[in-house]
């Protein structure tokens, strides 16, 4: 789970680690709900971009997945001094109305989409915008950088920089790649 800077918006993954929900933390209500595939995964991180419109879903399956995010926080792009005030005026009422509208959200659907409420709720899913598979098997962390840019750093040392196409999404571009840790496999 991971929660936004100011401690409005909760991301959290299911058990199973297949689904990721986005909750409004004043009253618990659900915003948001992704699929990041459909067999069981442990997931490794979840990281939510500053201005909160991308969602970033590391996994033991090799892949980080970018999600469009359909919620904003009005004023994201305002004068600070806008947000301060809103932030203080929300304190007082306990919701998030009038802090966080829903925006269009671009992530994929089914082409069976149209069928919702007859077939089941797989088919109605949101699916990932944009992904990258990591070569490397060991636990990967994504954080996002600037620019639709995502940092991949895993516990075996290496990094990778990529970037990802905000209106077309696929497979993201890889920038960079660097090992960090150099492995010594000569006999002692």
């Amino acid at each position: 789970m991971t929660l936004t800077l100011d401690g409005l918006l909760l991301a959290t993954a299911s058990t199973k680690g297949t689904l990721i929900r986005i909750f409004n933390t004043m009253d618990g209500t659900r915003l948001q709900e992704v699929r990041r595939g459909v067999d069981r995964a442990d997931i490794y991180s979840i990281a939510l971009s500053p201005n909160v419109q991308w969602l970033a879903v590391s996994s033991d399956k090799g892949t980080v997945h970018i999600f469009s995010l359909r919620v904003r926080v009005v004023g994201e792009d305002s004068d600070s001094t806008e947000n301060a005030a809103l932030l203080t005026q929300q304190t007082y009422s306990n919701s998030l109305q009038g802090l966080v509208s829903l925006a269009t959200g671009t992530n994929p659907g089914s082409s069976l989409s149209f069928m919702r409420g007859v077939l089941p709720k797989y088919f109605s899913s949101e699916w990932s915008l944009a992904q990258f598979h990591v070569s490397e098997v060991t636990q990967f962390f994504a954080a996002f950088g600037s620019h639709n840019t995502v940092a991949i750093t895993g516990m075996d040392g290496s990094f990778y920089r990529c970037s990802f196409d905000p209106v077309n999404g696929g497979e993201m571009v890889q920038l960079e790649h660097i090992h960090f840790l150099k492995t010594d496999n000569r006999p002692r």
